[in-house]
């Protein structure tokens, strides 16, 4: 359904930010450490009623790098995909459509995100840029696009702005995403400055815990997805840096994940 492979500008390209992954020991670039904190309001409408949860080990944990490295961390950009709409919704909370005030059911999930630029070996927080989020319901459908298996234009749920802010940070709540055929589970996002960059990318989530959240309502109804990361092309292309790390917290989930990004 989703081709995800359309051309984008970046500020880091994907070769480019894995040379500089390349310098770091296989532990740190995994590193992401999750933020325990509530989540701001409650649980969407049918929402699963209890949280699965996942072993440590399955879960990247921060590590010392074996080598000299900035503390802000380069990520891969990936494909931002067909789906791409430039709503302007400058909101923090994307559940909702503005359309209709509905708000789509599933698994509350906090996310900050701490925005640097990296200037040798030093991090600056990188206020003032515009960080776009955008991903599918539970049910695998995007909103305001036109698809062979769908139509929702008009429709605006899942998709928002924020502003990073003077220490670099933009916080979402949304729901965990669910699943389409062709892809393993991600949500997108688009980080763009007043200069001009732009940087695009993809999360992803452990399988594991994603088996455990899709046998719970309103998941369940879109019964065994196809696709995992391990056979996502665009996972493998980087992914692994790319998995939120995430934490039980007021009946849903909770994350923190940093980003550093290159100018030149």
């Amino acid at each position: 359904m989703d081709s995800d492979d359309q051309t984008i500008g970046r500020v880091l390209s994907r070769r480019e930010a894995l040379a500089v992954l390349g310098a770091i020991s296989a532990a740190a670039l995994a590193a992401c450490v999750p933020a325990v904190g509530a989540i701001p309001g409650t649980a969407s409408p049918g929402a699963a009623t209890s949280v699965p949860t996942i072993a440590p080990a399955s879960v990247a944990t921060a590590a010392v790098a074996a080598v000299a490295a900035p503390s802000c961390i380069v990520r891969p950009a990936l494909t931002e995909g067909p789906y791409f709409v430039d709503e302007k919704l400058n909101r923090s909370d994307i559940r909702s459509d503005p359309t209709d005030g509905a708000i789509k059911p599933g698994l509350p999930l906090h996310i900050t995100l701490n925005v640097s630029s990296i200037s040798g070996s030093a991090c600056t927080a990188l206020s003032g840029a515009t960080v776009d989020v955008w991903h599918c319901d539970a049910a695998g459908v995007y909103s305001d696009v036109n698809d062979p298996g769908f139509s929702t234009k008009g429709k605006k749920f899942l998709r928002g702005y924020q502003t990073t802010d003077a220490n670099g940070q933009v916080q979402f709540t949304t729901i965990y995403p669910g699943w389409y055929s062709g892809r393993a589970v991600h949500i997108h996002f688009k980080i763009r400055t007043a200069s001009g960059h732009d940087f695009t990318s993809q999360w992803f989530f452990d399988d594991s815990l994603s088996d455990q959240v899709f046998a719970a309502v309103p998941y369940a109804a879109r019964g065994a997805r196809d696709t995992r990361n391990s056979n996502d092309g665009i996972f493998n292309g980087g992914g692994q840096q790319l998995v939120l790390a995430l934490t039980p917290a007021n009946g849903g989930y909770t994350t923190s994940f940093d980003i550093g990004l290159q100018f030149s």
